[in-house]
């Protein structure tokens, strides 16, 4: 792998983030962005650092069954972030593959209503850090491009292994947060082991079918201003892209389930427990510079299936460059 110059490394942490998980605004392992082309692959050794810009906006908020909740159908939600990362990818080999750790910090503003009574208002400040620890491993070959100037192309699996956690010091108001829907930080840890994989295939239909996926397993603890506490939640992030010279394009998803029951005070909420079900597909593009050890991407998704939580669409733009 490290014979592939800057992969878009920008996929290893940044995880796509849906308004309002359950009821307590928990999100999933990586605050924004989204993990989807090459989602399992590692650049060379070297530190990067980049810039991920988020925005998605939300309207009305859906049950278990998929129907629309009438006293928050006047639920309105916008939410715009930036957030700087730096990724390091020390020079040495564990088990035959490269390890990296990774750490981003999201910053904006939020505004908006629960209620159609409610007026709308805005907040601002310093989200939820992201920390996130990998391990990935190449098994293939890599080939050149046909097109002048672009990556090589590594053709085969790649395996990776990690473990991320959200800590929860930003910006928290629990009125903000339980009366107006706005919350820039969540006031919840969350610890979620990580597996995932990229498959290129030979050309078929350009120079190569790529096949990504990046499974998160959410772990949360009671949020201490609420004792509300978030049921585990599974996300799997996934892509299937080409790749063409410079560009690689194609549609990409997120999907995320709850497997256990909110909670507050130990009770679980009735009438289900308010487990979430999201799917929101959409596409992404990335464009590489290796002539500036730099890379790109833009991706957008919105909402297709929604229990209880809410209707929404989003767009990231991330830029990743080796600093060193």
């Amino acid at each position: 792998m490290r014979n592939l110059g800057l992969v878009l490394a920008v996929a290893l942490f940044c995880g796509w983030s849906t308004f309002a998980l359950a009821a307590e605004g928990a999100t999933v392992a990586g605050p924004i962005g989204g993990t989807d082309m090459r989602s399992a692959q590692l650049p060379p050794p070297g530190l990067y650092g980049g810039m991920v810009f988020f925005y998605a906006a939300a309207r009305g908020f859906v049950d278990g069954s998929g129907h629309t909740v009438p006293a928050l159908s006047g639920l309105e939600l916008a939410r715009k972030r930036a957030a700087p990362f730096l990724l390091y990818v020390p020079d040495v080999q564990v088990f035959g593959g490269s390890v990296a750790v990774a750490g981003i910090i999201p910053a904006g503003t939020e505004c908006g209503r629960l209620f159609e009574a409610t007026p709308q208002r805005c907040i601002e400040g310093i989200g939820d850090p992201y920390v996130e620890v990998a391990w990935s491993r190449f098994f293939g070959t890599v080939r050149p491009s046909k097109f002048a100037g672009a990556l090589p192309i590594a053709e085969g699996l790649t395996i990776a292994l990690g473990f991320g956690v959200v800590i929860p010091v930003g910006k928290y108001n629990v009125a903000d947060a339980t009366t107006q829907g706005l919350s820039i930080g969540n006031n919840i840890w969350d610890f979620a082991p990580i597996v995932a994989f990229t498959y290129m295939t030979k050309p078929i239909i350009a120079e190569g079918t790529e096949f990504s996926a990046k499974f998160y397993w959410n772990n949360y603890l009671t949020n201490p201003a609420t004792q509300y506490s978030t049921g585990s939640i599974f996300n799997l992030d996934f892509a299937i892209s080409e790749r063409i010279g410079r560009f690689q394009i194609g549609p990409a998803g997120f999907y995320t389930v709850q497997v256990a029951d909110d909670k507050q005070f130990g009770v679980p909420i009735a009438p289900d427990g308010r487990r979430t079900k999201v799917l929101m597909l959409g596409g992404v593009l990335g464009y590489d510079m290796p002539e500036y050890g730099a890379a790109m991407k833009l991706k957008v998704l919105a909402t297709a299936i929604t229990e209880n939580t809410v209707n929404s669409f989003g767009v990231s733009f991330a830029w990743i460059k080796k600093l060193q």
